[in-house]
């Protein structure tokens, strides 16, 4: 990591034309089409399929697909699974397709299932955070939000009595290696070095904790993946930790994705995929044994 980020200038943060320099650098590295499109036509014989936005970025054009339960119940609570928030967090969007195809069917008598598995198409082929206005998406689910994206799930769920909601997201070493310092030079600050917890761990809302709800999907996630360890100083990314593999942050105040829908048991997840102890596919199943440990435990209590 350098010192100094190659885009702008130190202690003044990023205009139009810096914005406008890192978007110019980012390049397609995989397929929206052939790794999300794809799977969600392939489960369309199981949900309806409902294309909920259209998000244009020329040359570019994306159509945000979500999966809802075929048979539809207005008596029935909502779990809703969002992945892709952040496009570079690969097991989000395939932990969450993950969880429609193998685990889905479990719950069609108990509740209606929508799940979004890509939220952030543009960032998840560039492999980035950001959308191409150089704006983190999980920072920006509020009212009035200049976030197509955000802007467009919040109307999809905007109607539904959401019991439990899991947004799926993973810390990487490219937090620390490219995201870090180009949030710190977008904003003209000085970057803050921190440590990526090294395994799977939960973010509660602060404003409304819920700490039975997180020990529950803990226990079911550590019987798939390791649970990451807090720091000698009772901390996970510089946050004090309240439980093992729980930290705490304001949902609402910082425009969280899990915070939009008010639901009662909701949830941030991160996993770290670039530990030597963990793969893949246990990312993914990591999420998806968290997406229904958090739906067992919603129904279970409500």
């Amino acid at each position: 990591m350098t010192a100094t980020y190659p885009i702008g200038t130190p202690g003044q943060p990023w205009g139009e034309r810096e914005r406008a320099v890192w978007v110019a650098k980012q390049a397609r590295h995989r397929s929206y089409a052939t790794d999300v499109v794809r799977a969600v036509e392939r489960l369309r014989e199981r949900f309806d399929v409902v294309e909920y936005g259209r998000i244009d970025y020329s040359p570019d054009h994306y159509a945000l697909l979500a999966l809802r339960s075929r048979n539809w119940r207005q008596d029935f609570p909502v779990a809703l699974v969002t992945g892709g928030v952040h496009g570079y967090e690969t097991s989000g969007v395939h932990g969450a397709l993950r969880f429609a195809d193998k685990h889905a069917a479990t719950y069609a008598d108990h509740c209606n299932l929508l799940i979004a598995p890509c939220v952030c198409p543009w960032g998840y082929e560039r492999i980035h955070r950001w959308t191409p206005h150089a704006i983190d998406p999980n920072r920006s689910f509020k009212a009035g939000t200049v976030v197509e994206e955000c802007a467009a799930l919040m109307r999809l769920v905007a109607p539904l009595r959401v019991l439990v909601h899991l947004d799926l997201h993973e810390t990487t070493d490219t937090d620390e290696s490219e995201f870090g310092p180009a949030l710190a030079a977008r904003d003209g600050k000085p970057h803050k070095p921190a440590s990526i917890p090294d395994g799977f761990y939960l973010v509660d809302d602060s404003a409304s904790p819920q700490p039975a709800f997180h020990a529950a999907i803990i226990a079911a996630v550590e019987k798939v993946t390791h649970i990451a360890p807090a720091d000698p100083q009772g901390r996970m990314i510089d946050t004090p930790t309240v439980d093992a593999g729980v930290i705490r942050y304001a949902f609402n105040e910082l425009g969280l994705c899990a915070g939009m829908t008010g639901a009662k048991y909701r949830t941030t997840t991160e996993v770290y995929p670039d530990s030597p102890r963990t793969n893949p596919d246990e990312c993914n199943a990591a999420q998806a044994a968290a997406v229904c440990a958090a739906i067992d435990f919603a129904l279970a209590h409500s």
